[in-house]
């Protein structure tokens, strides 16, 4: 399970990553869009924020301090940046999940979540769900920016076939 998780948050970051890279210019990732809360710019912080706290900080025990309202209130920062914390976050990611082991998914995670207690596993799988819904909203927030129906194919079954093992 180990294998399958760290294979698809790598394959839904290096979407991310895509989804950056399409945007038609480094202003169009914070730009409000009629209806959607949050600019992509901002869901790009969110995600990088989240999983190097939940995983890279919390169960590979980085260094990483989270700021979550500078997430979604921070001032824009270029493309550049965005793709650089993208990367840092992938590393982490890995690096946390390569040090777990298999019996470690069926231990509580390490800390209380909304005053409930979870298996390491499930709240695992619940922060992969997490990037991936986000990760459509980076999508369509591209999208409508661009006005553009085209796809950087986020979900493309020949990354999920090489992402888990057979």
């Amino acid at each position: 399970m180990l294998r399958s998780l760290a294979g698809l948050v790598a394959r839904d970051l290096r979407a991310l990553r895509r989804e950056v890279e399409a945007y038609p210019t480094d202003e169009s990732l914070w730009l409000a869009a009629p209806g959607a809360p949050n600019p992509g710019g901002a869901l790009v912080r969110h995600l990088c924020g989240n999983l190097q706290h939940f995983i890279g900080a919390v169960l590979g025990e980085s260094a990483y301090q989270r700021n979550r309202e500078a997430e979604f209130r921070g001032p824009p920062v270029s493309r550049t940046a965005l793709l650089a914390e993208i990367d840092r976050t992938s590393e982490a990611v890995q690096t946390a999940i390569a040090r777990l082991t298999e019996a470690q998914l069926a231990t509580p995670y390490p800390q209380a979540l909304a005053a409930s207690r979870f298996d390491t596993g499930d709240f695992l799988l619940h922060l992969t769900t997490h990037l991936a819904y986000h990760l459509g909203q980076v999508d369509y927030h591209r999208r409508l920016l661009a006005g553009s129906a085209a796809t950087v194919n986020a979900m493309a079954i020949p990354e999920l076939a090489s992402a888990t093992p057979a």
